[in-house]
């Protein structure tokens, strides 16, 4: 499933949002921690919400959840995207909320979040989701379904430019996407994200890989206007100005799946999502013609990762057995099924064991990208950057700024923007 643009129209709005203080991620507020704790079984009837997809499938996937703790009720409400900002932020002022949810590993309303019980065992999870889920030092959401951006590329155009790999190396990246539009008549070797919404956030993986981290270790302060984010822009910007990817690029999956199934642009970095987009496109049959990879390296390959999270509210009615239901979705065996029913691909390491996930050759990237992969901080800011950090782009692609002065420009925006 990929980040879809619900997580970031929910996290958009709650930016704008004064529901919860404006102090630093760490900050309580004062307010003691209730103890959290998990049913031996679970009881009662646990209430819980989940947004798209995820809530049209949940009612009929937990009946056995239900079939495992006797005398248990799971009633799933499944919210629109919509609304769903608007739905959680007033259950929270009201006190009426549901005992779990789903949640976008977004610190906007961690005050209204129980802390995680250590009975929740996330040891075996994949380090990048379950940070996602860490807001100012303590674990308020455990980690359900991961997204991870990896490389897609055509192999029999690949094969036409003389590429019977994957490339590896930035270098290798660049000279590939060349020789998909020289030898093999791509008219965009790769497609890129050249300012849009987003951009910033889709564009991560090149500066983290170049070594750059967009806070201090305190998370006191922005890190962008660095060398390590400039070598990343600098490399960004040569493939629009070689002529490489396209400037004025589509970004609707629509489009680009499109363009990757007529070759027009034959390499992309995206999520699992696309996978299913190109099979009901194109078939089975075209999985031989495509291939995934882990991306290409500068100092490492380290990857967005985004998903889903599983919540559980202070407020809630029935605490304990909503920890029981959350404790059974984390394990591996649970989220193999999962995966078998939605496509979500699971954040606990050994379930990609199970057959349906071993067997697949294009999941096989995702499963080795995410054991690098990272998120942003867990900053109720972010997305303020994040936007400013599409501007950036945005003038560095077309608007002729150098990536000197474009990145001066960023940190001035993100230091104005604040850390909290």
């Amino acid at each position: 499933m990929r980040y879809r643009p619900a997580w970031a129209v929910l996290a958009t709005v709650a930016v704008a949002a004064t529901l919860t203080a404006c102090g630093r991620t760490g900050e309580d507020g004062g307010q003691a921690q209730p103890s959290s704790t998990v049913a031996a079984k679970a009881a009662g009837t646990i209430t819980m919400w989940a947004m798209g997809n995820e809530g049209e499938l949940l009612p009929g996937f937990v009946k056995k959840f239900e079939d495992a703790n006797p005398g248990v009720t799971v009633k799933v409400t499944a919210v629109p995207w919509d609304a769903a900002y608007q739905k959680f932020q007033t259950a929270i002022a009201s006190g009426n909320v549901p005992d779990v949810a789903m949640m976008p590993g977004l610190p906007v309303f961690k005050d209204a979040f129980a802390p995680v019980p250590g009975a929740i065992d996330t040891t075996g999870m994949y380090p990048g989701p379950v940070s996602t889920g860490t807001i100012g030092g303590r674990l308020l959401e455990v980690p359900w379904y991961v997204d991870v951006r990896v490389l897609y590329y055509r192999t029999d155009l690949a094969e036409k430019a003389g590429w019977k790999k994957a490339p590896a190396t930035w270098d290798e990246l660049r000279q590939m996407a060349k020789d998909m539009q020289r030898k093999a008549g791509a008219k965009w070797g790769i497609r890129l994200p050249a300012g849009t919404t987003g951009s910033f956030l889709s564009t991560l993986w090149m500066p983290w890989s170049n070594g750059a981290e967009l806070m201090n270790a305190d998370q006191s302060a922005w890190t962008l206007d660095t060398p390590e984010f400039a070598g990343a822009y600098e490399y960004l910007a040569s493939y629009f100005t070689e002529g490489i990817a396209d400037p004025n690029v589509d970004t609707a999956t629509a489009a680009e799946v499109k363009d990757f199934l007529s070759g027009a642009t034959p390499m992309v970095v995206d999520g699992p999502y696309v996978r299913s987009v190109i099979a009901t496109a194109a078939g089975k049959e075209f999985a031989s013609k495509y291939a995934t990879a882990p991306l290409p390296k500068k100092e490492s390959s380290i990857s967005f990762v985004g998903g889903a999270n599983l919540v559980v509210f202070k407020a809630a009615k029935n605490p304990d057995s909503a920890w029981k239901l959350v404790q059974w979705l984390s394990q591996a065996q649970t989220q193999a099924a999962w995966y078998a029913a939605s496509g979500d691909l699971p954040a606990v390491r050994s379930a990609w064991q199970d057959p349906a996930l071993a067997s697949d050759p294009t999941l096989a990237a995702f499963g080795e990208q995410l054991t690098s992969a990272k998120a942003p901080p867990q900053i109720v800011s972010f997305d303020k950057v994040g936007a400013a950090g599409d501007s950036a782009i945005e003038k560095i692609v077309k608007g002729g700024v150098t990536v000197a002065d474009a990145l001066r420009e960023l940190q001035q925006r993100a230091d104005a923007i604040g850390e909290s």
